[in-house]
């Protein structure tokens, strides 16, 4: 299940943009899913441990990968650790939740993120609400935001 904290909290990692450049490792990119993640998101393709080639870009570092990618393979290989996914455009929204259909992931967001009207089981940490649907989703957000 995806859980979301909005607002503050304690234990989040804001900045996820420096945590990924001092935690990535290269076996990350070998990964189908996160391969996927890449492309779908970015639009970019993974050729090797360090090089991806960006359609807007060329040919990049996976530091150069856009804030959200980041995000995504941090919360899909550190699922324990909490991050700041307003960082995160809408485009990430349906990753949060598939990659959250196998193991439990914690978000943190600032925003509403739009999930769009896919099926959604989220859990709001703040009060333990569970939400179905983008309208229960914002009627939550908003006592928080």
């Amino acid at each position: 299940m995806l859980r979301i904290i909005f607002g503050k909290s304690r234990d989040i990692i804001y900045n996820t943009s420096m945590y990924f450049s001092n935690v990535f490792q290269k076996e990350w990119l070998d990964d189908p899913y996160v391969r996927k993640m890449i492309k779908g998101v970015d639009g970019s393709e993974v050729l090797g441990d360090y090089l991806i080639k960006s359609k807007a870009l060329g040919l990049i570092a996976p530091a150069q990968l856009s804030g959200g990618v980041k995000t995504l393979i941090l919360t899909y290989f550190l699922p324990e650790k909490i991050f700041n996914a307003s960082t995160c455009g809408d485009n990430c929204a349906r990753w949060f939740l598939d990659m959250s259909k196998k193991q439990d992931r914690t978000i943190n967001l600032r925003h509403i993120m739009d999930f769009g009207d896919r099926k959604m089981d989220i859990q709001i940490l703040n009060n333990g609400a569970v939400v179905h649907s983008m309208s229960e989703l914002v009627d939550v957000a908003a006592d928080y935001l």
